[in-house]
């Protein structure tokens, strides 16, 4: 019993020192990055279209409390919308373009090792049109007035539609890696999907489309430092 009772109190007493060495100690990282983005829009009826090519680019911030969940939120502006397909004729060409500011939170999964990490990215995304540009060689108004322009078994009313509705709302999710450079310095390399929720043009039962949701595949480059 002398032998166990001095036992215990240093086994005690080691408690607070054990719980310590396994704590996880939160971290704040702040970055920035860019890519591309890759875009059509699903519209009801269906369109004939090509993926839309943009650029995204934007700041960031990821706070991690957890051993290997975190928050990560994010203000992006992305270049969405989508390209008519012409394929049969090519002397036409139509291209849609609009510019988004987005502000994506997203739980931020991780896992890995000191040098190299993989992650998971899914959550909520809030999008507000800051630009709405129209490229074309012909005239969108009087289509049924060019010669040759392809309109048999072709949708033409939304090249000639102005967007009522700038604001967009949808779901994002993304996977990538993480590169460690020392302690506070690591290159991100992402790919993501939006599925946006929200039409571009009326879609009351009397309107043309039933939807004009839009949705985009982003590839992305990007740094992060890390504050804490």
């Amino acid at each position: 019993m002398k032998r166990i009772v001095p036992l215990l109190a240093v086994l005690i007493a080691g408690i607070p020192t054990m719980r310590a060495q396994t704590l996880y100690k939160p971290h704040f990282h702040v970055g920035a990055h860019a890519g591309i983005a890759m875009s059509q829009q699903s519209f009801n009826p269906s369109i004939e279209q090509k993926f839309h090519q943009g650029i995204t680019m934007g700041i960031s911030a990821m706070w991690a409390e957890e051993r290997h969940v975190g928050l990560r939120a994010e203000l992006n502006i992305t270049q969405r919308g989508w390209c008519e397909d012409f394929t049969e004729t090519p002397q036409f060409s139509y291209t849609h373009t609009l510019t988004y500011a987005e502000l994506p939170i997203m739980t931020h999964i991780f896992f890995g090792g000191r040098k190299v990490k993989g992650f998971f990215n899914l959550g909520p995304q809030l999008c507000y049109m800051i630009g709405d540009k129209v490229d074309s060689n012909f005239n969108v108004s009087e289509i049924s007035d060019i010669e040759n322009f392809p309109t048999v078994n072709r949708t033409t009313e939304q090249m000639a539609m102005k967007v009522t509705n700038r604001f967009d709302y949808g779901i994002c999710a993304g996977a990538g890696m993480e590169f460690i450079i020392k302690r506070k310095h690591c290159i991100t390399l992402e790919v993501r999907y939006y599925y946006g929720l929200g039409n571009i043009f009326p879609s009351a039962k009397k309107d043309f489309f039933n939807a004009s949701r839009g949705n985009a595949i982003t590839v992305t480059l990007g740094y992060m430092f890390r504050l804490k």
